[in-house]
């Protein structure tokens, strides 16, 4: 399953130096507005102790961890929903991502220039939101008059869309975004996430701090928590030009110092995947052996052909069982035959609902 996360925010609020944080490109990072023009593509691994035991357990030859895709979009600025700035070009590269990490200056520092002059996290989120919000105006408008007609002369479908597009429009109107909007069942999740909202998309606020904020937060931080509290979205805390270094650090236990003495016991860009998961409704299902240790990607609630077809559709379309192993008994009992000895291998359906950190092995016939 890929997943793509976009890095939103005003110019010159760390978006560049927090993607070169967490993903293997080398974005420009530079204390002037637009530095980034075209978007920064990169991927990076998704942080998990648990593939590390297991390849420690069995050994591979190779270990494959889940990746996720990071996009460093050009900076947003008031009236781009106009064309203002790099406008519609920012926008069309957020439709394509999963989530949304809105990046908020939370920090002063002087020599680093402000596109409006002073530090206002609420303010600047202001700003994105409500871009974002008319271009979502716009489209739900334009879509609305089309499917009312078609819902008049008779098609069921299009009423229905209709009728979602019109609590959109209420709620849009009203200064809300379109992730505000309950969704009633599983036919208007379809239909809501084949409209593409800007607003729809899941966020992640991500409070760029000074290192001595980096533990604790800040008032900046204090005021976006209180402007989000009703949000359906997630907030993190992280001191972007700190975690860059970092990066940069090769020994894990030196870098666990560096963190130590932030007061931190993991890095924020740990937290900050970890987060975009979550956000997302995604787990986490092994596959183990003596060839590969393999983190796979599905959603909470996946059943088992569901998870058999991400390694490949004929599993899923010629799925028969799945041998189930609970990560904690494999750690336990080391080795596959152990854990069937045991009696703590579960031969599971077509309705076995994965649970996160279930290691699988698929047995198919097409």
């Amino acid at each position: 399953m890929s997943l793509k996360c976009g890095i939103v925010g005003l110019p010159n609020v760390g978006k560049s130096t927090l993607f070169n944080c967490i993903s293997s490109g080398k974005a420009q990072s530079a204390n002037f507005p637009f530095c980034t023009i075209e978007p920064n593509l990169g991927s990076t691994a998704v942080p998990d102790r648990r593939l590390d035991t297991l390849s420690e357990i069995c050994k591979p030859q190779r270990t494959i961890p889940a990746t996720v895709d990071i996009v460093d979009i050009a900076g947003l600025v008031k009236g781009a929903s106009r064309g203002e700035g790099l406008g519609n070009q920012f926008l069309a590269n957020i439709r394509e991502c999963d989530a949304i990490l809105h990046v908020l200056r939370c920090f002063d520092d002087g020599n680093v220039v402000h596109v409006d002059g002073s530090v206002d996290p609420v303010r600047d989120k202001e700003i994105v939101e409500t871009e974002l919000q008319i271009k979502d105006l716009e489209t739900v408008e334009s879509r609305l008059a089309k499917v009312e007609k078609a819902g008049k002369a008779g098609d069921k479908e299009a009423k229905k869309l209709a009728e979602l597009l019109t609590r959109y429009r209420d709620a849009l109107q009203q200064g809300k975004s379109c992730r505000s909007v309950a969704l009633i069942n599983e036919e208007e999740e379809r239909l809501a996430h084949d409209l593409f909202l800007l607003t729809n998309k899941p966020v992640l606020y991500v409070c760029n701090v000074d290192d001595a904020s980096a533990a604790g937060g800040n008032a900046y931080v204090d005021a976006v928590r209180a402007a989000v509290k009703d949000e359906n979205a997630g907030i993190l805390v992280i001191a972007a030009k700190t975690e860059a270094e970092i990066a940069e650090i090769e020994e894990f236990e030196d870098r666990q110092l560096f963190l130590s003495e932030m007061g931190l016991e993991e890095s924020g860009v740990v937290r900050l995947i970890q987060g975009a998961y979550d956000l997302l409704g995604l787990q986490t299902f092994f596959t183990a052996g003596a060839d590969e240790c393999r983190a796979w990607t599905i959603r909470k609630g996946d059943k088992a052909p569901k998870a058999a077809g991400v390694i490949h559709t004929d599993f899923e379309k010629g799925f028969i069982r799945a041998e189930v192993i609970k990560y904690e008994d494999f750690v336990q009992y080391k080795t596959e035959a152990a854990v069937r000895a045991a009696g703590k291998m579960g031969i599971e359906g077509k309705d076995y609902v994965v649970c996160d950190g279930d290691i699988m092995h698929f047995l198919f016939n097409v």
